[in-house]
């Protein structure tokens, strides 16, 4: 996806108090005028055909949109981070286990990036764990006959006395994690404060955005987001989320000051 369209749906996400159904209506009115000169709004039905954006289908008229369930899910990383730390877990760990031949080095390290982007956690590079049941994981290898010489799925609890909070320092790496949310906590204090009094000001506070999500990207989607019994003590993913929404929801506010020249 392009850039500015990221950058619209980004802005939609919050064009609303709350983060919930934020809507982006009557192109008439101060920021929205703006927008649509500078082109947001050719985006929009590109937007809508992809499933991103949608609006009444029983009133062709309406210019009320919203951004669908899946478009939020975009904005956000491709997670719910609420919804993720709130998931139940049963206490049990699941492990892959896998001894690739090292002459089929690009299937290893296939395997390793798919683990790596869902999250899983890591003790040794042949040994990844995750608290989520492996559904998916099964789903992949039931049309065929696993070798389990070369690749092991388990279910398990340690028995020799590791705590889970143990296991989890020892899978992922929530000091660099934490460092990536300290960066966005940073950036969400240097939102441009103030009305929005003329363009330049308008797009100050665009740049700040563009900043902000990207830095929001690159904590969240390099977060396993665990549910939240098993967070270490010292997370910062939390507190970074709560504080974008309130920085967001000021944001909404501060769009409603703009005049256009």
């Amino acid at each position: 996806m392009k850039p500015k369209t990221e950058e619209f749906l980004n802005l939609l996400l919050w064009s609303a108090d709350l983060l919930a159904r934020p809507t982006f209506r009557n192109l008439t009115n101060s920021y929205e005028s703006w927008a649509y000169r500078n082109g947001l709004m050719r985006q929009v039905t590109t937007l809508e055909q992809q499933q991103l954006l949608e609006r009444d289908a029983s009133s062709p008229d309406d210019r009320l949109y919203r951004l669908s369930a899946q478009g939020r899910l975009h904005v956000l990383g491709g997670r719910d981070p609420e919804e993720r730390w709130a998931r139940p877990w049963d206490g049990q760990w699941r492990l892959v286990l896998f001894d690739v031949p090292t002459g089929q080095n690009s299937q290893r390290e296939k395997l390793r990036r798919y683990l790596r982007d869902k999250g899983f956690g890591y003790v040794q590079n042949s040994v990844w764990i995750t608290p989520d049941p492996l559904t998916e994981e099964r789903q992949i290898l039931g049309g065929g006959k696993i070798n389990v010489e070369s690749l092991l799925l388990l279910e398990a609890r340690p028995c020799a006395g590791e705590s889970d909070t143990e296991i989890v320092a020892g899978a992922w790496d929530f000091e660099r994690i934490n460092r990536r949310y300290a960066r966005h906590l940073k950036i969400l204090g240097e939102r441009p404060g103030g009305a929005l009094r003329n363009d330049a000001t308008a797009k100050a506070l665009l740049r700040w955005a563009a900043t902000e999500r990207e830095a929001w990207l690159e904590a969240v989607t390099n977060d396993p987001l665990l549910p939240g019994r098993i967070l270490p003590s010292d997370y910062l993913g939390q507190p970074a989320w709560r504080r974008r929404v309130e920085v967001l929801r000021d944001a909404s506010r501060q769009l409603r000051t703009f005049k256009p020249e």
